[in-house]
């Protein structure tokens, strides 16, 4: 693809493969139509040809976003709204953050035998390198940013390499104190409640088959953290989730259960504790003992990158504007 002419205004884009366009520009060109509602462009397309007008800022992103599109669809992934929006999000930070303009790199490409995952923000793709390249990753931030479920795609691409011989998937159950006694039913029935978004993720990545038999094999596991005392996890990939309802203590345990050849993933949000009123966060514990100690890779994510419906954006940016101001007038209920 390479654009033709280019005005202040006004670029015309030329694509080389005519049979890419309809998966491009989406059915009945919603993908353009999406695209030109979120930059505030005009797109008209005429063959293999693109013209986009507007603001030269905005002129510019859309240029970015539809390479981004178009480079993916050349490489046999799909396009969906959500990688439009994706799109969208890394070209409006390229003029800043210049690396992340190329999102369809194969270099921050996750691919599981279900799906191929590329990045759909700028700290998605910072958070994939920090997996690859950190024995220890902290993904921390608010919901629907990707942390669990990126730490999942990346834990089953290395099982799929022989990198790791297990998956073990773990999250402190009914609150901090993993009360489990007191819940009906079998261990499985007790924790799976908890351990729902967990499953999910597998079954996004792997055929439900083989998930199955994976966790009857012992290749993956799902447990909650009490589970994990007095184990050490070698040649294993570990996910920790919803870390900060775990106490300092627990945090230590679980973190000193390092074995040889294994990565682990804590994933968490402080504006999310479940913790009694004055029990200390172990996430938040462990952020502040660990800070500067080699090998340890923190990333940090913002309602800017949640990549759910554009509505959980504005939630969490709603709920972000409320507690400033309650931290502000010192009300105690804003701790």
């Amino acid at each position: 693809m390479s654009p033709t002419s280019h005005s202040s205004e006004l670029i015309h884009l030329e694509f080389d493969d005519n049979k890419l366009l309809p998966a491009l520009y989406g059915e009945h060109d919603r993908n353009l139509a999406r695209i030109e509602q979120s930059l505030q462009v005009a797109a008209a397309s005429r063959g293999n040809r693109l013209a986009i007008s507007g603001p030269v800022s905005s002129v510019e992103a859309a240029r970015s976003a539809l390479t981004l599109l178009y480079d993916r669809l050349k490489r046999g992934l799909d396009v969906g709204p959500a990688d439009v929006d994706g799109a969208v999000r890394l070209a409006l930070s390229a003029s800043a953050r210049p690396t992340d303009a190329g999102g369809g790199d194969d270099a921050i490409t996750i691919r599981t035998r279900k799906r191929a995952i590329t990045p759909r923000s700028p700290v998605q793709a910072d958070y994939i390198r920090a997996l690859r390249s950190h024995d220890l990753t902290f993904g921390l931030g608010p919901a629907g940013t990707g942390k669990t479920y990126l730490a999942v795609a990346a834990a089953v691409e290395l099982m799929a390499a022989g990198e790791v011989e297990r998956i073990i998937l773990s999250r402190p159950a009914v609150e901090a104190g993993e009360r489990l006694g007191f819940l009906p039913g079998d261990l499985r029935e007790k924790v799976d409640p908890y351990l729902r978004p967990l499953y999910d993720a597998l079954h996004d990545m792997l055929p439900g088959d083989q998930v199955v038999r994976r966790l009857d094999d012992g290749d993956i596991e799902v447990a909650p953290l009490a589970f994990m005392r007095g184990r050490t996890l070698a040649h294993a990939f570990v996910i920790l989730d919803e870390a900060q309802n775990t106490t300092p203590v627990q945090m230590k345990m679980f973190l000193t259960r390092f074995g040889e050849r294994s990565r682990m993933v804590v994933t968490g949000d402080l504006s999310q504790v479940d913790l009694p009123r004055g029990q200390r966060s172990g996430l938040r514990d462990a952020l502040e003992v660990l800070a500067g100690v080699d090998g340890v890779g923190f990333v940090n994510f913002t309602h800017n990158d949640v990549v759910r419906h554009p509505l959980v954006t504005r939630i969490v940016r709603a709920y972000d504007r409320r507690d400033a101001g309650t931290a502000q007038s010192g009300d105690p209920d804003g701790a």
